[in-house]
């Protein structure tokens, strides 16, 4: 199977974003490196198999999915009514092959306080103060993670609070505040476990203040991908990278999720390659057409040789 997403994120602050441009080889417009270039280059390297009569022991199939940019259930819908040997994800890797990338968990963490008016100092208690221990005690655990144990092509887990709210007026005590965590996972971690860390630092700060209340609690989770150990597309894919560019393939971590953690979850010999190209997620986005050629014909060769 090779795999590309059809849904981009949102526009906000673009210049005619569905209007594709071209400039000095690469081509301007949301979505294009991420991910309508490799799509693009997907359909390419099934005609040139298809003009070239290669005859296939096996099925090759194109997965045009909705969705990988938020609940991924594109790719959920596909791995339920078609099962693949082997898959792989053309999301941009600068033409690197994606042996492994993080996964990452929504935790939301709720402080309790006591609403009161807020010249009644002996009767309320601030939520939002309470939150205030529990951002320290985060803080503290992400310089843990970041200088803790490292995947050798992943790095660190990383810990950020993405959104922050409580309280209802300016002379009330807060009676409750909560924050929305994203923690990016490395192979091996899984939600419970992150849940149960940021959980172990309420706990710690319970203890120490009678007035102190929280309580975390697991919104979301996807799991990190890494590729097979003893993959049989790699080889396949190392001999069509070769033929094509004329040099061996790197091998690199990626940053961000891609839907190949679901399909290597369903049993698929699963690797990510894409394009090259800059602005992901940013009101200027563009991909090197030159390197979308490049990764069509690296695909074609590969399907020549795996299936």
């Amino acid at each position: 199977m090779l795999n590309a997403h059809m849904d981009t994120v949102g526009v906000a602050g673009m210049d005619n974003p569905f209007t594709p441009q071209i400039r000095d080889g690469r081509l301007y417009g949301r979505g294009a490196q991420d991910m309508k270039g490799s799509l693009a280059a997907c359909l390419a390297a099934i005609k040139a198999v298809q003009d070239a009569g290669l005859p296939l022991r096996g099925d090759l199939l194109l997965a045009a999915v909705a969705d990988e940019e938020y609940a991924s259930i594109g790719t959920q819908a596909v791995i339920q009514k078609v099962q693949v040997d082997a898959a792989i994800v053309t999301e941009p890797t600068d033409l690197q092959i994606g042996m492994a990338h993080r996964g990452f968990a929504w935790l939301e963490v709720e402080t309790l306080g006591k609403a009161a008016h807020g010249s009644r100092w002996q009767e309320g208690i601030d939520a939002n103060r309470m939150m205030g221990h529990v951002l320290l005690s985060l803080d503290a655990l992400e310089q843990e993670l970041l200088n803790g144990p490292r995947h050798a092509l992943l790095g660190p887990p990383s810990l950020h609070v993405s959104l922050l709210q409580g309280g209802d007026e300016p002379s009330i005590y807060a009676a409750h505040c909560q924050a929305t965590i994203e923690r990016r996972t490395l192979p091996g971690e899984s939600g419970e476990y992150v849940l149960g860390q940021v959980q172990a630092r309420l706990d710690a700060l319970a203890q120490g203040n009678p007035n102190f209340r929280a309580h975390a609690r697991l919104l979301f989770e996807r799991e990190a991908f890494e590729a097979r150990p003893a993959s049989t597309l790699l080889p396949a894919l190392e001999r069509g990278y070769a033929q094509v560019a004329g040099k061996s393939a790197p091998h690199a971590g990626i940053t961000f999720w891609t839907d190949a953690a679901l399909l290597a979850a369903a049993g698929a010999d699963t690797i990510l390659i894409g394009p090259t190209g800059g602005g992901l997620h940013s009101a200027v986005e563009w991909v090197d057409l030159h390197s979308l050629i490049t990764l069509a014909g690296i695909l074609a060769e590969t399907v020549s040789v795996f299936c």
